[in-house]
């Protein structure tokens, strides 16, 4: 860029001088003008640092902290060291300016920020399997939740305008992006409350990950966008003017479709086409005010609203007296609209409904705008701050384990539980009586004998439902073992379950230390180190606690021939195990492939793999190769239910692959799932369908009859590649006007 001259580079200029002033324009009108001075200087130290250097699009870097910023202040309302920091959140990392510059010019603050949002650099493209450089960097960025949250926030800017623009990158790099963005970044927004932008963020990852689904899905939304909006209209009209007689102060009434990820995720938990997800919008009505009238104002609304349209008795959601952790807040009906349609209506105050939008950036500009009054939203972002802080401070977890941790017991959803006096605590969605113990009190978790869930005894591994009166039993006695990690779910729960087993395991040690020294003193041997060292030797112990640890267990036996033949042996002869290892060159040949298998792993068609049967990819999927440790590579579809975990943790190990596009001489496995409404000879006539018309051969068959009158089950086919299986499934549908077929990983 600095080599420029000319129109070219006066229209760079021009277009840089554009979006600074669009960005301070952002900003507002009452910033002091030292605070104006620093964006300045942030922006100038930006635009030199990243001169002559251009994104995968073409276009010149500096455009992107410069988007990034846009997106801090104008979607989040973040302030001016926000925009500091987004502007300079890349040149550490890209450029020469370091750090010291940085804190230099513009305070420590800053570049702990900067510091924050600066990936981990390595020399080394691969790791060992408990590592991944991915994880590493989520674990430095969440490590900065304890710190200065600022640094979360940017980053999901920096991660939200890369999926904007992440149409210029390769097929694979785009695959890696989405799926990280839709395993941490989105569940990360969500809980953040920024509903913005975790929607975007999981629409443009559906868009890459499976693009003919998100333009299927799209194209019907569009389609029926003039009569959803006619509904809309029709069931609002009569609503408002009901609304306006009662003297509320209703700031909004609108319909807002449902995103397009939350579609595909209710037809495929529910099992039903696009057609019948009938809540595919919802009316939300937002009401202006005073702090303490919102919780009676948003029942005021609920009592017009279900007045107007009769209510579904199950589908009330009170998160105005137990705000989300995210710090959401609103009352959730579905009510029966025109042409017996169910219909979700959102009723939020428009305080709640900042929150709701822009999440923990609103949260933080209510409670720094001088309210004295706690509101549960304060309580439940503070509460999950809380839990978020104990989580990384377990400093035993790897990198991968830490963000399965984080992601599993808090990015996901919630459940509310009772105990016997009507205190309530808010627990991961899958959690346990164990969980609920623990999330009580840590000496009462750790003595958990069961449960009485409801007045019903049960272990302490089940699981915990909404709403569930749980009442822990107890020993007097703690009784703690390794198999409650695999019970407990809860990020606290697991993390003062490693503490107690460390403790216990380090009061054994001590306890086989001095076990060990008592049988030193009574056969006259020397308790030193260095004889120490040659029991670990000949025992095959690397550590001196886990070798303590084992004697206490009883797990190392001494008697005093044993003792007296290894410590006054000088040299002691311990037999080496001896892996036994394929020989290379057999290997080698074994593995050799020709030109004439199916899948090409990037360039070579030599390298080892096998299909994968958590999705039995077939020729036509699009597939990815992933490197196992010791069973070679892997191929995925691309759509693999594993195929964001993969990604988003291991993308070191991800490889391109792709299918021979010359023909198929070998059938694949897979299975088609069918249901429809029961018929005479229905079954008879899909395997005649499969067998005789399309001669593909069955595996193995599987349906049943149901008593509502339905039938349902699998079929293991064995099919030549996705034309061909599309054609089977084709050829099924036409049996019947009411059955459904579909792939099924």
């Amino acid at each position: 860029m600095a080599l420029l001259q000319g129109p070219v580079y006066e229209a760079y200029r021009a277009e840089l001088l554009k979006r600074y002033k669009h960005l301070l324009r952002s900003l507002g009108k009452n910033i002091p003008k030292e605070k104006i001075r620093l964006v300045r200087d942030a922006f100038d130290m930006a635009a030199r640092a990243h001169e002559g250097t251009v994104r995968k699009s073409g276009e010149p870097y500096i455009f992107h902290p410069l988007a990034v910023a846009e997106i801090a202040v104008s979607e989040l309302g973040l302030g001016v060291t926000s925009v500091v920091c987004a502007l300079l959140h890349d040149v550490v990392e890209d450029t020469d300016i370091t750090l010291e510059d940085i804190e230099h010019r513009f305070g420590r603050d800053v570049a702990n920020i900067i510091d924050g949002l600066t990936k981990i650099s390595t020399v080394f493209e691969t790791v060992d399997k408990d590592h991944s450089i991915q994880a590493e960097n989520f674990k430095k960025m969440l490590l900065t939740l304890g710190d200065d949250l600022k640094v979360i926030l940017i980053k999901l800017c920096d991660r939200l305008h890369n999926m904007r623009t992440l149409g210029s990158v390769s097929e694979n790099t785009k695959l890696k992006i989405a799926s990280e963005t839709l395993f941490i970044y989105a569940p990360l927004a969500h809980r953040l409350g920024l509903n913005a932008i975790k929607t975007e963020m999981e629409d443009l990852s559906l868009k890459f990950t499976n693009p003919v689904l998100y333009r299927e899905i799209s194209d019907k939304l569009a389609e029926t966008k003039n009569a959803r909006q006619r509904y809309v209209k029709e069931f609002i009209d009569p609503l408002k003017s009901e609304l306006e007689k009662s003297g509320l102060n209703i700031v909004e009434i609108k319909g807002r479709p449902k995103s397009i990820y939350s579609i595909v995720r209710k037809m495929e938990a529910q099992q039903i086409p696009f057609e019948e997800v009938y809540d595919a919008f919802a009316i939300r009505v937002i009401v202006d005010s005073p702090l303490f009238l919102e919780k009676a104002d948003c029942w005021r609304v609920y009592s017009i609203v279900t007045d107007m349209y009769r209510s579904h008795t199950n589908r009330l959601r009170d998160w105005l007296s137990h705000p989300k952790s995210n710090g959401y807040s609103a009352l959730h009906t579905t009510v029966l609209g025109p042409k017996g349609r169910w219909v979700e209506v959102q009723i939020r105050s428009k305080r709640m409904d900042d929150i709701a939008e822009r999440g923990l950036a609103a949260h933080w500009r209510y409670k720094s705008g001088g309210k004295s009054v706690s509101t549960p939203q304060d309580m439940a972002f503070d509460n999950w701050l809380d839990a978020v802080k104990e989580t990384l401070s377990n400093s035993d977890l790897s990198a991968l384990d830490l963000v399965s941790e984080f992601r599993t017991s808090l990015l996901g959803e919630e459940i509310y539980i009772f105990t016997p006096k009507g205190d309530v605590k808010a627990l991961p969605a899958g959690s346990t009586a164990l969980d609920f113990s623990f999330a009580i009190h840590t000496e009462l978790g750790k003595r958990t004998l069961g449960a009485k869930v409801n007045n019903k005894l049960v272990s302490i591994q089940s699981p915990l439902k909404n709403g569930d009166i749980v009442e822990i039993l107890t020993t007097s006695k703690s009784r703690v073992t390794r198999d409650w990690l695999d019970v407990a779910k809860t990020a606290r729960a697991k993390s003062k379950i490693r503490e107690a087993l460390k403790a216990e395991r380090t009061q054994k040690a001590h306890q086989g230390k001095l076990l060990l020294e008592r049988l030193f003193r009574k056969h006259q041997l020397n308790f030193t180190d260095s004889n120490i060292k040659k029991l670990m030797h000949h025992f095959k112990y690397q550590v001196g606690a886990e070798f303590f640890h084992s004697v206490a267990e009883g797990q190392i036996r001494l008697n005093r021939e044993l003792l007296l033949k290894i410590v006054l042996k000088k040299q002691i002869d311990t037999p080496e195990t001896i892996a036994t290892l394929p020989n290379k060159s057999t290997s080698a040949a074994g593995n050799k492939r020709k030109k004439s298998d199916q899948i090409i792993i990037g360039d070579d068609y030599e390298m080892p793999y096998s299909l994968s049967k958590c999705c039995h990819p077939v020729p036509g999927d699009p597939i990815f190769g992933f490197i196992t440790v010791g069973e070679g590579v892997k191929i995925h579809r691309t759509t693999c239910p594993n195929a964001t975990r993969l990604m988003s943790q291991y993308g070191y190990r991800i490889i391109p692959a792709q299918w021979r596009g010359d023909g198929y001489q070998k059938a694949f496995d897979t299975a088609i799932a069918v249901r429809g409404i029961d018929d005479v000879g229905i079954v008879s006539r899909i395997t005649d369908i499969i067998s005789k018309d399309m001669e593909v051969n069955m595996k193995s068959i599987n349906i049943s009859s149901n008593e509502d009158g339905t039938f349902g089950g699998k079929i293991e086919v064995m099919i030549y590649d996705l034309l061909h299986l599309e054609q089977l499934i084709a050829k099924i549908k036409a049996t019947h006007k009411y059955i459904e077929v579909m792939r099924e990983d």
